[in-house]
């Protein structure tokens, strides 16, 4: 029966005016909240997605590292029992180290990562040369993959570099070194390819032949510093994790892509979360505009609600009539809203209307992506604010007594 009444009291013309407009800016201003909440969303989203996109480019499914120092021991049979894990697809060796690496009188210190020939089954970088090709030599001719921002530091073209790189790395040695140059191993390596991806990884990362890395660094074969898996995206992560630490034992860590972004990963949650937060403060705003309207709805119903006191009707259910007034407000706002972002969504997506400036980008428009869950955040966050916002005229209407009139 309240919903009845609401409803009637909603569409019903009003003896004055300012509250039809009072209503209308109230459900106006919800929608373009809403509209807001959503849309800024989506575009965070967007970000996210394509971050993530990036970064899988280059981090694999799983990373085995040591729980401490900078050595896994891998024997065979491990190696065979991880290659063996139900969803597991490919496994990379890796031995990753700081170098120097010097050409002309350029140089530029670097993450050198040796790889195997399962390293492109694992990461994708390979899909994202610049130039040249994907090689990494052998341990007696080996090969350099440089970032894109390596490649800009040495001042040389990758694919097309005749003159060798100098490799400097630290010697494996034991006991105190007297004689520092003796603690340093040099060579030198062709360039074969360059690769772009991100920031974090092009101005930081040289890839190599695992060989090589394992004869300068004076490792043997059951030694690496990481292990790289790709894992089939049906695969049970718990299930994974449990046979991996089973094989590996507790030497050895098992990550998985968010854990080897952890920090990443939080950083883009948080900044989410505080954009929620101080968006929501325009439908809180909103709200104030419904209040008003309600409050002198209330005032205006005066004799209706001293009516219905005088036919029975409760406290509670004059109370629940505007509370689902104001619901119906609400609703209809954010409705709005919700129709208004997913257009404007859809066209930027489409079309591309609105461009990033300044031309660096990977993207030439602000990425969107539209989630279903964003939907049903701020249906809720718009569902609580609204009754907030309706508590307070609908009290007061519930307090009014039967009088003459």
């Amino acid at each position: 029966m309240h919903l009845l009444f609401a409803w009637r009291y909603f569409k019903a013309p009003k003896s004055t005016q300012a509250i039809n407009w009072i209503a209308r800016i109230s459900v106006l201003a919800m929608a373009i909240g809403t509209a807001a909440l959503i849309l800024v969303l989506s575009v965070f989203n967007g970000f996210e997605g394509m971050v993530k996109s990036l970064y899988s480019s280059f981090y694999p499914d799983w990373r085995l590292v040591p729980a401490q120092g900078k050595v896994i021991t891998l024997t065979s049979a491990q190696l065979s029992s991880l290659q063996k894990i139900s969803g597991v697809e490919a496994v990379s060796l890796v031995i990753e180290e700081r170098a120097m690496l010097q050409a002309g009188q350029n140089q530029a210190l670097v993450t050198l990562k040796g790889v195997d020939t399962a390293f492109t089954h694992v990461s994708g970088v390979s899909k994202h040369l610049v130039s040249g090709q994907f090689e990494v030599g052998t341990a007696a001719y080996p090969l350099l993959v440089l970032g894109a921002g390596v490649e800009a530091t040495l001042g040389v073209l990758a694919d097309r570099n005749l003159e060798p790189i100098t490799v400097y790395l630290p010697r494996k040695t034991s006991g105190l070194q007297v004689d520092w140059a003796e603690s340093i191993r040099v060579d030198t390596a062709q360039t074969a390819a360059s690769f772009l991806i991100q920031q974090d990884f092009d101005d930081q990362y040289a890839i190599t032949s695992l060989d090589f890395m394992r004869e300068q660094l004076g490792l043997n074969a059951e030694q690496v510093s990481a292990v790289e898996l790709r894992v089939n995206s049906m695969a049970h992560a718990a299930s994974v994790r449990s046979q991996l630490e089973a094989i590996m034992g507790k030497a050895v860590l098992a990550e998985d892509r968010y854990e080897q972004n952890k920090t990443l990963f939080k950083v883009m949650r948080t900044e989410r979360w505080i954009v929620y937060g101080v968006l929501s403060l325009i439908l809180i705003v909103a709200a104030f505009t419904m209040i008003g309207a309600l409050t002198m709805l209330v005032l205006e119903k005066q004799k209706d609600i001293q009516v219905l006191q005088a036919l029975g009707a409760s406290k509670q259910l004059v109370q629940r009539i505007f509370l689902t007034e104001g619901l119906l407000l609400s609703i209809l706002g954010s409705g709005i809203g919700m129709f208004l972002a997913y257009g404007l969504a859809w066209l930027q997506i489409t079309y591309h209307l609105i461009p990033l400036e300044g031309g660096s980008f990977l993207i030439e428009y602000y990425p969107v992506a539209v989630k279903a869950e964003d939907f049903f955040l701020v249906a809720g966050t718009v569902l609580v604010i609204a009754l907030a916002a309706s508590w307070i005229p609908s009290a007061r209407a519930a307090t009014y007594k039967i009088g003459l009139y």
